[in-house]
């Protein structure tokens, strides 16, 4: 098989995403620092570049967030590059096998929460390569953790508070609130 790799800009200007006509992995998995990305073969190589400073992985893409010196101009076509190749060796993800469907917990209300975030909200949120998880439900707020270019971007509370505030207040009553926990 002939992988391609496509890049697609974000909302958020400093990640770009990088995507290929291969499912990469089921989830997502972050690695907001050189150090995280320890048991990642393929985001350890990613670090090895001076102008990557995190990498996020979910279905068939990996948004590469660059340094602040960093131009997309002059790096885009050897992460490019160093993608397609990667992906071609088959280079892991994570070096831990088990990828199980997502098992949520809590309280009917809060289990209610997580599907709707998994269901609707997490499709939309990696489109822009990024990630959403659920942290809590307590006294009408819920506290989401966003990753990937949904960290730091300039739109994303926006997103949150018209997007997926204005989403879980129709479908659940109980919800007054939606923030999120800064990493």
């Amino acid at each position: 098989m002939t992988i391609n790799v496509y890049t697609e800009q974000t909302p958020n200007p400093a990640t770009m995403k990088f995507m290929v006509n291969k499912l990469l992995i089921n989830g997502s998995e972050d690695f907001a620092t050189k150090e995280s990305a320890e048991h990642s073969p393929f985001a350890k190589e990613l670090f090895k570049f001076n102008f990557v400073s995190g990498v996020f992985f979910a279905s068939n893409f990996v948004t590469i967030t660059k340094t602040e010196d960093a131009e997309w101009a002059d790096i885009e076509a050897i992460l490019k590059e160093f993608v397609k190749g990667a992906v071609e060796s088959e280079l892991k993800i994570k070096d831990a096998t088990a990828d199980e469907a997502p098992t949520f917990e809590g309280t009917e209300t809060e289990i209610k929460i997580q599907q709707i975030l998994h269901d609707y909200v997490r499709p939309a949120v990696e489109q822009d390569g990024g990630a959403i998880s659920y942290k809590s439900f307590d006294e009408g707020v819920v506290t989401v953790e966003l990753r990937g270019s949904c960290s730091g971007c300039p739109s994303s509370t926006l997103t949150l508070k018209s997007g997926i505030q204005n989403l879980l207040q129709r479908m659940v009553p109980e919800v007054t609130d939606v923030v999120s926990e800064a990493l």
